[in-house]
């Protein structure tokens, strides 16, 4: 029994023993990694904006277009006409030189399917040849598949075999003022040029701005945008393209900065590449958005109504007051487009309003806005 009682005691012992050695190893090796993950952290800790880039950066590209020109504008005798700006800003009438040459620009745009780029259509205008500059230093053509003018996109193709690099497309609605922006671009060649700002506005109107042949909502950032960033992917904390960098707001007014939004870029970019152009419903009225000071209400008046156009055969006035097109009542003028795009065109669009003391409700069916163009 007294055996008995002795063999057990070592067995604790032994077992204590072994458990002790067992948790000190562990305590020993936990603190190794603990060490070893710190020391990690601190080499490797990257900030959002660098993990943000380095998921997208690689499929921003360079844009360079060429365009042939027989004759320009110019004067050998002057150095200070060496500038193209002073004769767009003075309007001068300068010699003409009758040597052709090549004129070159750079934008920037991004690689978002096999192959395909988007970038804006001023970039891409008038372009007689487009080179693609990819981030590995690979230049190869591009072709145009369509731009669209009235939202500022072009989409290229690729002549080459991928695989590509592929930016990952966010959603602009989710978007909000205040969170983080990311614009980037490669000006002057320099590739991925990263600025940080914030979303300063949604929706921003770009008649305000004094700009009256866009259609289209743009995205407000104080993110610089420099010359050559256009066509350049803006980018959300998570390194998602919420928006493709458009336009910059020089004096008065400096620091602004836009963007079209991605969900619209992605509905113009698809119509391009399915049907080679994209289609804008319109009725033929400009709008003008009145608040009342002393009721704080707003109403969205008629301000213009194009000759020949369905909203002239279908009855519409200037002065004439909207109040609801379909089923949505409307109190911007934001919401009459909004609810003239859903409907597309050659369709029946069931619209409200209001002519002095009357109540009216017309039928209009809306048209593609290059139809109006050619009234």
């Amino acid at each position: 029994m007294k055996s008995d009682t002795n063999r057990c005691k070592k067995f604790f012992f032994a077992s204590a023993l072994t458990i002790g050695i067992i948790s000190h190893s562990n305590v020993i090796s936990e603190s190794l990694l603990n060490s070893k993950v710190n020391e990690n952290s601190r080499y490797s800790n990257k900030s959002f904006i660098t993990n943000a880039v380095e998921k997208t950066g690689a499929s921003v590209v360079t844009i360079d277009s060429q365009r042939y020109v027989k004759q320009r504008r110019f004067s050998q005798d002057s150095r200070i006409f060496i500038d193209p700006y002073f004769e767009r800003f003075f309007g001068l009438q300068l010699p003409y030189e009758n040597q052709p040459r090549i004129e070159q620009s750079q934008g920037s745009g991004f690689i978002f399917a096999d192959g395909l780029v988007m970038t804006n259509a001023h970039v891409v205008n008038g372009s007689d040849k487009l080179i693609v500059g990819l981030k590995n230093g690979k230049k190869l053509k591009g072709k145009l598949v369509g731009q669209d003018f009235f939202t500022d996109l072009a989409v290229l193709k690729i002549e080459g075999k991928g695989p590509w690099p592929k930016a990952k497309l966010g959603d602009s609605t989710k978007i909000k003022v205040g969170d983080w922006a990311i614009a980037v671009g490669n000006p002057f060649g320099l590739e991925n040029t990263v600025t940080l700002g914030i979303i300063s506005n949604l929706k921003r109107n770009v008649t305000k701005l004094g700009i009256y042949d866009k259609k289209l909502e743009l995205i407000q950032t104080d993110a610089a945008i420099n010359p050559g960033n256009s066509g350049g992917p803006l980018l959300n904390s998570d390194g998602e393209v919420i928006g493709i960098n458009t336009l910059i707001r020089s004096s008065p007014g400096a620091g602004l900065s836009f963007a079209i939004p991605i969900n619209k870029a992605k509905e113009i970019a698809y119509q391009l590449i399915n049907n080679g152009k994209a289609i804008h419903p319109m009725i033929g009225i400009s709008l003008i958005d009145e608040t009342n000071f002393e009721t704080n209400e707003n109403a969205v008046k008629v301000g213009y109504v194009v000759p020949s156009s369905p909203a002239e055969k279908s009855g519409i006035l200037i002065n004439d007051i909207i109040l609801k097109v379909g089923n949505q009542t409307i109190e911007t003028a934001t919401d009459v487009i909004t609810e003239i795009s859903k409907n597309g065109i050659n369709k029946t669009l069931n619209i409200s309003l209001k002519r002095g003391n009357k109540l009216i409700k017309l039928k209009v069916k809306p048209t593609d806005i290059s139809n109006l163009s050619k009234r």
